[in-house]
């Protein structure tokens, strides 16, 4: 007998969309509930897939939240699944055990909630499927969290649920810290995890899968995304495909702008990249961050221009749709080899030289690293770690910004 299920994680209800809110309150108004709709569309979506149940690996909610409207939310949609007689099984992670809130919500009776103390089995006899799992009982748990899972169960068709980084090395945090062989040792036919929000099947024999999570939150977690949905035959899986869900989409663009001739090149240039950008995501609200490249004589003024560059940008986006907002304009450009100054080296003066020097001062670099950590403490928990590599482009944009300041008075003059 064929079946399908669906492996959900990740789902962060009602989580900020970061980098949005504080430059447009319309636009966060349209983007803020993409969340909540990405969680309709995984229930949808699985009706309509006639799932037989559905795994959710971890981190439903955002840590602690204090509107009691969030934690009802989800359990309305998990009763639209239970009248559709679809059984749906939980494990806790990192951010769900954060609430306190949570561990009383009115959950429908077809949901399943594995415990925290140790592993156990929940086993669905009419398609001889033993499903295996433990929650987190604490933001914070040890390698040793794998130990207490049972044993394969003989004839069955058996599924790991765990919400781990796996080894740390796809740059998550370690929580629940394991290796491939690690769970390999378990005989599973399949391990559904949670926690890393690229979907990716990590291994096929057995199928070790993160499905990624439902709705991207900000410029870092670009794409599709969305679940798993899996095919069963003769007790053997027999396929995974992914299964999109996201309400609203992360984008970038790099844009080499090294062969324009001036700044109307630069922005018609920008402008097919943008519009090939919201063809791309299907009518979603889109949030893109452009990135200019390459060698250009006028790369100082681009950033000293960028700014209005910017502000020009979300207007041409909005255009294109209401929805389309520029999330931010990035220039990473340089200027092509100088050449030698016509004046003897002894009566030339080298403006350019003298701001780099100043720019790569040791003093200086000291001054913007602790700007930088300064404003990492106050930034969002998702958003830190993300400066921590700016101090040299910082450096290099201020140089740039003052070199383009210059020039723009040069041609005033």
């Amino acid at each position: 007998m064929g079946f399908t299920f669906i492996h959900a994680a990740d789902l962060h209800i009602d989580s900020p969309l970061a980098g949005l809110g504080c430059k447009d309150a319309l636009v966060r108004e349209r983007f803020a509930n993409a969340g909540r709709r990405a969680v309709q569309n995984l229930v949808t979506e699985t009706i309509a897939a006639k799932a037989a149940f559905l795994l959710i690996c971890g981190d439903i909610f955002d840590g602690e939240w204090r509107d009691v409207s969030t934690g009802h939310f989800f359990a309305r949609e998990l009763g639209r699944l239970e009248r559709a007689g679809i059984l749906t099984y939980i494990v806790k992670g990192n951010h769900d055990a954060e609430s306190l809130i949570s561990k009383d919500l009115p959950y429908p009776e077809s949901v399943r909630i594995f415990p925290s103390r140790k592993a156990d089995i929940f086993e669905i006899e009419s398609l001889r499927v033993a499903l295996h799992g433990r929650s987190f009982a604490s933001r914070a748990v040890g390698g040793d969290f794998l130990a207490s899972y049972r044993p394969r169960r003989e004839g069955w068709l058996n599924i790991g649920l765990l919400h781990t980084a796996l080894d740390g090395s796809r740059g998550h945090e370690s929580y629940a810290p394991c290796t491939l062989d690690d769970l390999r040792r378990f005989g599973y036919d399949y391990w559904a995890l949670g926690h890393v929000h690229a979907a990716e099947i990590v291994a096929r024999d057995p199928f070790i899968v993160y499905p990624g999570n439902i709705q991207g939150r900000h410029a870092r977690e670009t794409g599709a995304k969305g679940a798993m949905q899996i095919s069963v035959e003769e007790g053997r899986i027999v396929d995974v495909s992914p299964l999109t869900l996201d309400a609203a989409r992360w984008a970038q663009a790099l844009v080499d702008v090294g062969s324009c001739r001036d700044e109307a090149d630069v922005v018609a240039r920008i402008e097919a990249a943008m519009r090939a950008q919201y063809e791309g995501c299907d009518g979603r609200p889109v949030a893109l961050r452009i990135t200019l490249q390459g060698a250009t004589r006028f790369s100082c003024r681009l950033v000293a221009e960028r700014e209005r560059l910017e502000e020009d940008m979300r207007a041409i986006g909005f255009r294109h749709a209401e929805d389309f907002w520029i999330e931010s304009l990035k220039i990473e450009t340089h200027a092509p080899p100088k050449k030698a100054p016509a004046l003897a080296e002894a009566d030339a003066l080298d403006v350019e030289a003298l701001i780099s020097a100043a720019a790569a001062d040791p003093q200086f670099s000291t001054i913007l690293a602790e700007l930088l950590a300064t404003i990492e403490d106050k930034s969002p928990r998702e958003l830190r770690g993300a400066l921590e590599s700016e101090t040299s482009a910082l450096r290099d944009e201020a140089r740039d910004l003052l070199l383009g300041l210059l020039s723009e008075r040069e041609g005033e003059a």
